[in-house]
């Protein structure tokens, strides 16, 4: 998106930045702001909302910006930006409800809190942009109606890797060939680590332990996938995807699929570990005309019958204000559930758990998320990942058994549940 960089300078030049409020202050969000507050002409960070509000005003202050205010509503909210001073709020309402604000990023990571800050802002009439793949993997295709009845943008960011993988595929589609394969590359994938084993990598790099063991166990890769998946039409090969160890270049994946079955699935996606070079994204793709083929295989990407594209990188919040951008000034998402949902995120045990426990976060000690199709979910009645926390288990479960709905007691009142019945009425018409 080269034009968004003039767009911005324009809006710079006019005196009339983009006005973003973040909701989420933790080692993603602190970055965006440091990111917004000092690289971005033509945006301005106007708010913060975070729980804990002393991390939203750790955030301004370790990006340079001093003099921050606390607000408790809308109102005040809207008139420290007319002052042009930095402002936290504990209430994510007060943050989203305020006129002046354009955009919000939501960047809990979530389910619940996050499907309610996201509601929130689009009956507030906001732009959304997502730092919470749990959420839209989730529910997102009720999220995307909702917004677009409201006539706002709902969209994942750049930077992550299914943002980032939905830009590649937008651009090989683009040149006139065929994608077939969206790919993850992961360093790592062991599906029985847990906040323990990953404390020593939290603390080194200032993050949490969940989180971070959402990483390493495949939770955050099944649903990152889930939702490149959805917006592009794509399925899985099997339950867990192929997910390969090649320690190669990404280029020697071309010749690991066939392409005959792709064709029939209608493309797939999938992770690799160990591959170069990572961390990054790979699209692979086919194209049916000889001459094509011809200036393709001089252009050293090969013989075919598969071409393979890749972004070696994956640059996070550098990037989430590029979103903002295309969301604010060309109402573009980055990637959006398309028309149907594809592929789910299932929830496994990660470890023998007893009838009567109350399942834990997720990226916890309980259990981890599965990739899965749409169908094979709906039919089997399983449980998404993105619904587990706090769930209370009828049943013994054996370590490696995927749940489903009959084995667990839902909290009440949840808003994620009812976004769940919401798509699935959409899905049946």
């Amino acid at each position: 998106m080269i034009i968004v960089d003039n767009a911005l300078k324009q809006r710079q030049a006019e005196g009339r930045p983009i006005r973003v409020a973040l909701v989420g202050a933790g080692f993603m969000g602190r970055g965006v702001v440091n990111q917004v507050v000092n690289s971005v002409p033509g945006m301005d960070l106007v708010a913060i909302a975070n729980r804990t509000v002393s991390k939203a005003r750790d955030a301004y202050e370790q990006a340079g910006l001093t003099g921050v205010v606390e607000a408790d509503d809308a109102a005040a909210v809207d008139k420290a930006i007319s002052a042009g001073t930095p402002v936290v709020s504990a209430s994510y309402e007060a943050v989203v409800d305020a006129g002046q604000v354009e955009a919000v990023i939501e960047a809990t990571g979530n389910t619940e809190y996050g499907a309610h800050v996201v509601v929130r802002a689009i009956e507030s009439g906001k732009h959304v942009v997502l730092l919470n793949a749990e959420v839209d993997g989730t529910a997102g295709l009720a999220l995307r109606k909702r917004a677009e009845k409201a006539g706002v943008v709902y969209t994942g960011a750049d930077g992550d890797q299914p943002g980032v993988q939905m830009n590649l595929l937008r651009f090989v589609r683009s040149i006139g060939v065929t994608p077939l394969v969206a790919g993850n590359i992961k360093g790592l994938q062991d599906e029985y680590r847990n906040p323990t084993t990953q404390e020593g990598f939290a603390k080194k790099w200032g993050q949490d332990p969940y989180m971070v063991t959402s990483f390493a166990d495949g939770t955050k890769v099944s649903f990152e996938q889930a939702l490149v998946a959805n917006a592009a039409g794509f399925t899985v090969e099997e339950r867990g995807m192929r997910g390969a160890d090649h320690h190669g270049h990404v280029d020697e994946l071309t010749a690991k699929y066939d392409v005959d079955q792709l064709k029939e699935l209608g493309g797939v996606v999938d992770y690799v570990v160990g591959a170069k070079p990572g961390p990054g994204v790979y699209v692979l793709g086919t194209h049916d005309d000889p001459k094509q083929q011809h200036y393709l295989n001089l252009y050293k990407l090969g013989e075919g019958p598969l071409y393979s594209f890749y972004t070696p990188y994956h640059l996070c919040h550098f990037e989430v204000p590029l979103t903002v951008a295309r969301a604010v000034l060309f109402r573009d998402a980055a990637i959006v559930p398309g028309d149907t949902v594809t592929v789910e995120v299932v929830t496994t045990a990660k470890t023998d758990l007893s009838a009567g426990r109350t399942i834990d976060r997720l990226g916890g000690y309980d259990t981890f998320g599965v990739a899965e199709r749409y169908d094979v979910t709906k039919a089997q009645n399983l449980l998404p990942m993105g619904v587990a926390e706090g769930c209370v288990l009828k049943r013994d479960v054996k370590k490696d058994e995927v749940l489903t709905y009959d084995d667990v007691v839902l909290p009440e009142g949840r808003l994620i549940d009812a976004l769940r019945a919401e798509q699935a009425a959409i899905l049946a018409d």
